[in-house]
């Protein structure tokens, strides 16, 4: 490869990458685009280096490392991951998971142990539905169940999503939006407000060049739109510590993740893993995390980790310990 070749290919990808952050999260049609693999944003510039070291391409290698740099925290690299991490101790244990509607077509006595294996203080579950992929998906009621394998825990159930607590609600829950819940746990003297997130997915597997393809990634743009909104006034008028966390649909690469407040700290830098990955939970090769966890208002993630679904679920489960300021003091200001 000449210097002016590699040159080009790195112009190329420069152009590239500001047309992906310029309109990454801001034009629906860019949700196709910005389904690439966020590693995808370290590795061509990385191979552009390499390349520029071997040619001698000094303008291809300026070009790619500012590429490399700018797009850092799109790649979903965690490099606190090789770092130590000094686990808080105490703090509640609290798991996330998307279950993949729900253990449809599965053995319940088999999801029901596996919930209970999780050995968690609060379960915050995800499509508490049924349905197929790409169709229509219908509600479900298996309260009974779920109380009867959970003896003692508080539970809160709407928006298609399961809450369960061993410490008692602080007020009736919130639907937020149309697919999130929020719901107030009295832990102490003090309030951890969860929210219990599901971002609707881009798009449905359909043949791209059908006009019906466009059609329904412009709705999901717009109902992601509408949710992503939602869950941030509730956010900006809560007083309380926070938790959130869920399935957001949302890889690193993609720009909607830039929408959650920059009060809110991503539990990431807890984690140990230097490329998490939540999905696909039943691949060897596991791709990119869309499965997020954030904290605010003095509420700190001590550990954070994925946790293999044992097949029940395409999403991994999060699993995090977290503490909670004694005393709620923007609460009582």
């Amino acid at each position: 490869m000449t210097a002016m070749v590699l040159y080009c290919c790195a112009l190329a990808w420069a152009v590239f990458l500001a047309l992906h952050l310029a309109l990454n999260g801001r034009w629906w049609p860019w949700l196709a685009v910005s389904l690439l693999p966020p590693v995808t944003l370290a590795l061509v510039p990385l191979a552009l280096l390499a390349a520029a070291a071997v040619t001698g391409g000094g303008l291809a290698a300026v070009l790619a490392g500012g590429c490399l740099l700018v797009a850092w925290p799109q790649n979903g690299v965690n490099l606190r991951g090789l770092g130590r991490h000094a686990e808080a101790p105490g703090g509640l244990r609290l798991v996330s998971w998307n279950t993949q509607h729900w253990n449809q077509g599965g053995d319940p006595d088999r999801f029901y142990a596996f919930l209970r294996s999780l050995a968690a203080d609060v379960l915050v579950l995800q499509e508490y539905l049924n349905g197929f992929e790409g169709g229509e998906v219908w509600d479900i009621d298996d309260e009974e169940r779920i109380r009867a394998v959970f003896p003692g825990h508080h539970l809160a159930v709407a928006n298609n999503a399961v809450t369960l607590s061993r410490f008692p609600p602080a007020g009736p829950p919130v639907p937020v939006g149309a697919c999130s819940l929020r719901v107030d746990l009295r832990i102490g003297d003090g309030v951890l407000s969860t929210y219990n997130v599901h971002i609707p997915v881009q798009l449905t597997v359909m043949n791209p060049l059908r006009p019906a393809f466009l059609r329904d990634m412009r709705r999901r743009a717009a109902a992601r739109d509408r949710e992503y909104a939602a869950l941030v006034a509730d956010l900006r008028d809560n007083p309380h510590p926070v938790l959130v966390t869920g399935d957001f649909n949302t890889s690193a690469a993609i720009g909607d993740i830039r929408r959650m407040p920059g009060t809110l700290r991503d539990a990431i830098g807890a984690c140990r893993s230097l490329c998490p990955a939540s999905w696909n939970a039943r691949s060897r090769v596991r791709l990119w995390r869309i499965d997020w966890a954030f904290t605010g208002g003095g509420a700190r993630v001590g550990s954070y980790r994925f946790r293999d679904a044992e097949g029940l679920s395409d999403h991994l489960v999060q699993e995090l310990t977290v503490t909670v300021p004694r005393t709620d003091v923007r609460e009582k200001s």
